[in-house]
């Protein structure tokens, strides 16, 4: 039996582009390549007039498969006007 859960860098990446509407996303597998912990940072319009809570509960529904093949997801969030303006930081 393999340890690795199924999930990949690219499978998780293309999920969020077509799910979330995602303009930007970033994803690291904090596992080695086993893909069981992964570090995300998405930017969406799907965001927008959104408090973290429920972006977070956004994406965790979206993802809900992907996610509960993986043992750590962790994710930031960001509308298309907060990333430029991090990114200008």
């Amino acid at each position: 039996m393999s340890d690795h859960s199924g999930v990949t860098a690219e499978s998780l990446k293309a999920a969020i582009v077509e799910r979330l509407e995602a303009e930007h996303v970033d994803i690291v597998d904090l596992s080695s390549g086993c893909g069981q912990m992964y570090e995300v940072v998405i930017v969406s319009p799907l965001f927008r007039e959104k408090r973290l809570l429920a972006r977070h509960k956004l994406v965790n529904d979206k993802l809900k498969e992907e996610i509960s093949k993986v043992h750590a997801f962790s994710q930031k969030s960001y509308t298309p006007e907060e990333w430029e303006k991090k990114k200008n930081e």
